[in-house]
């Protein structure tokens, strides 16, 4: 059972099952031309909300070693790329919102009600949504997909990296609430890949 909190804007009760931290372990199998990375990762994501039209999104993983750690017996961990970002519906912004950059609304903002998102379903039933991230190894993504009750597909829209980052070209993701748990698999074309199968998980609600 989760509880969804009551507080949110409303354009964010689409979204409100992902709000809190969840941490599990998923699985990472990708080959390239010249090597197979595989392996088990810890995951902790966190979904947050500050009173904005937006949720904050912030996760980390660990590798986990394959022999157990000679202290207390669990096993080495060492740090993989972490990630931040931000999730939205996808709609245009009014002159009442900040932005861009640090410019003030004009006018005074009207307080946005459940009739207002509705209309925003699209064909299929779902809401169109944006979601833009930004990894610590120099690369940023933008994913634009949907969420339909408690799945949620996004693909990249466009992606970005500076001058030293790995060869990274495009990616998929797909979330989904089963059985209380955020299970989630990300599909990427890196390293002179295709896009194919790379990582997995299943995370539980710690928070």
């Amino acid at each position: 059972m989760i509880d969804l909190p009551t507080d949110l804007p409303a354009d964010l009760a689409p979204l409100s099952w992902l709000i809190g931290v969840w941490e599990g372990t998923g699985v990472i199998d990708y080959e390239t031309a010249d090597h197979r990375f595989a392996g088990e990762f810890v995951h902790r994501v966190s979904f947050s909300h500050d009173g904005g039209t937006y949720l904050n999104y912030a996760a980390s993983a660990w590798l986990l070693d394959d022999s157990p750690d000679s202290g207390d017996g669990d096993r080495a961990r060492s740090a993989l790329v972490s990630e931040m970002g931000y999730w939205r519906l996808s709609r245009a912004a009014t002159d009442a919102e900040a932005g861009p950059g640090l410019l003030p609304g004009v006018g005074s903002p009207v307080e946005r009600t459940a009739d207002d998102v509705e209309v925003l379903r699209n064909a299929e039933g779902g809401f169109d949504i944006e979601v833009s991230i930004v990894h610590s190894d120099g690369l940023s993504e933008l994913y634009l997909g949907q969420i339909r009750g408690p799945r949620i597909d996004i693909v990249t829209d466009a992606v970005v990296r500076t001058a030293g980052a790995k060869p990274y070209a495009a990616a998929a993701r797909m979330y989904g609430l089963v059985d209380a748990h955020l299970l989630w698999a990300w599909d990427i074309a890196a390293l002179g890949r295709e896009l194919s199968s790379h990582a997995s998980a299943r995370l539980a609600r710690v928070d």
